[in-house]
């Protein structure tokens, strides 16, 4: 059974999760941030899932109710979503222990072996199966999945410190001085938020830190180092099964790092291959027609190059490059857009530029604006990261629009 916790703020990607939780937030052209642990659960034969929400969980519930109710619940599946409810008590969820322990309900009403919790914030395709046959062999209490990251990022993340088998010795949360891993000086071991534990410990660990008033309840900060030295807890490295080569897996919890790997995605060949029919990504497609191209006059072409474009989206009379247009999207001639991530049902007007830019949802550029030309300028009117990338939102525009009229 999985446990998939999707109920956190995402405060760090602004104004992208001001009216949205960050599983909800859409993703690489036609997607959702949930879709991918979702289709990493059904796609690992894992069909009994509860999906814990909390902030702003409405487009997200919407989203699932809509593109994940094909399972069948006479046979035992289902996707369940589950807000906080204040079951045991008149608090929410404190944390993301917390959160699996109000719904321990749930869990021992279908008695599974294992519980894996997972968190609902990450782009990765993975098998689960090999890391929980894994966790059974090595004879394993806890076993928590980790990803090779450079150590000047690792403190961003919470790192494990390992022996040579990949036991557990400690657990540090955005540490200062990040440990590196055994026989690598560049690079730590930083956990991805996925643990499995036997039903029966997962029970009597959240009962006793439920107990604790000092604690966070939270699984990195309470539940994981205190396991270590008392239980056996190992760590499972995300590389390739076949290959051992690191696998694909993004944090997408900045702007610049939500930026960067929709960006990635119209390479010749990302690392994170959408077109996988061996491991597709499910989710809800509102239906579109086809993208469409239109005039063919000097100034005033419609095309894209090295770009991704959902569908219902026109392109009249303008060029984009390096770009990725979810569906809906309206691009007016004379417009120019170069590395450009232009969200759902957008429209941009005439005469437009647009570079290293983000354009939230519903948003209506009007004729002649430029974004991404001028920094001050936009820091001003927008949201400006410290790499550079303007973040545009309907919220930014409705105060530009008043500060023009």
């Amino acid at each position: 059974m999985a446990m998939i916790m999707a109920g956190g703020r995402g405060e760090r990607l602004r104004g992208l999760t001001e009216h949205r939780c960050k599983p909800a937030t859409p993703f690489g052209g036609k997607f959702r941030i949930i879709d991918f642990v979702l289709s990493n659960c059904v796609n690992s034969g894992i069909r009994q899932i509860c999906l814990l929400t909390q902030y702003k969980g409405q487009s997200l519930i919407q989203h699932v109710q809509r593109g994940w109710s094909y399972l069948r619940g006479e046979f035992g599946e289902f996707i369940d979503v589950v807000p906080a409810q204040q079951q045991t008590g008149k608090h929410w969820y404190l944390g993301t222990a917390d959160s699996v322990y109000q719904n321990l309900d749930m869990i021992r009403a279908h008695h599974p072996k294992h519980v894996l919790v997972l968190a609902g914030d990450h782009i990765y395709k993975m098998d689960y199966g090999p890391m929980i046959a894994h966790h059974v062999e090595k004879g394993a209490d806890i076993t928590v999945g980790v990803v090779e990251v450079p150590i000047d990022d690792a403190r961003e993340f919470g790192v494990l410190s390992v022996t040579e088998t990949n036991k557990v010795t400690k657990f540090s949360e955005k540490p200062r001085e990040p440990e590196p891993m055994p026989g690598r000086t560049d690079v730590a071991l930083a956990s991805m938020g996925i643990y499995v534990f036997s039903t029966k410990l997962l029970e009597r660990l959240l009962i006793e830190d439920a107990a604790d008033p000092d604690s966070s309840h939270d699984f990195g900060k309470n539940i994981i180092p205190k396991a270590i030295g008392k239980l056996q807890v190992f760590a499972y490295p995300f590389r390739n099964v076949r290959t051992r080569a690191q696998n694909y897996w993004r944090d997408v919890g900045t702007v610049d790092a939500f930026f960067e790997a929709n960006l990635e995605l119209v390479h010749v060949a990302p690392e994170l291959n959408v077109y996988d029919e061996e491991w597709p990504i499910w989710t809800y497609q509102v239906q579109q027609p086809p993208a469409k191209f239109v005039l063919d006059e000097d100034g005033r072409r419609g095309m894209a190059i090295n770009s991704l474009v959902s569908g219902g989206s026109i392109i009249s009379g303008a060029v984009v490059r390096e770009s990725l247009l979810f569906s809906n999207v309206r691009v007016d001639e004379g417009s120019s857009l170069h590395r450009a991530v232009i969200m759902p049902s957008v429209r941009i007007g005439k005469g437009c530029t647009i570079q290293n830019a983000i354009i939230d949802e519903h948003c209506d550029i009007p004729d002649g604006m430029q974004i991404g030309v001028d920094l001050e300028l936009d820091r001003s009117r927008f949201d400006v990261t410290p790499k550079g990338v303007v973040l545009v939102t309907p919220d930014h525009l409705a105060k530009v629009s008043v500060a023009t009229v």
